[in-house]
């Protein structure tokens, strides 16, 4: 899966837990996902497919997947808007 198609997802993932993360078995998955996020961002890093550029990108896009689910969404608007431009 190349860096495009994962910005797409995880930003269609961090839109879609903003609506619904309202309690805690949502803020656990939304935990979950973000540390899934990074775990493949390092895995892919590590292996040579992105630059420590787009880790960073995509590490980020997971902290405001968590930002999301604790109703931090300022952070999230700004991490998807930066993942867009």
């Amino acid at each position: 899966m190349n860096f495009n198609k994962l910005t797409i997802i995880a930003s269609a993932a961090a839109l879609s837990l903003g609506v619904t993360a309202c309690d805690s078995p949502a803020e656990e998955a939304a935990e979950e996902q973000a540390e899934a996020m990074e775990d493949t961002a390092d895995a892919m890093e590590d292996a040579g497919e992105i630059t420590d550029e787009q880790a960073d990108a995509m590490e980020a896009q997971a902290d405001d997947i968590e930002d999301a689910a604790e109703g931090d969404t300022d952070a999230l608007t700004e991490g998807v808007e930066e993942a867009v431009n």
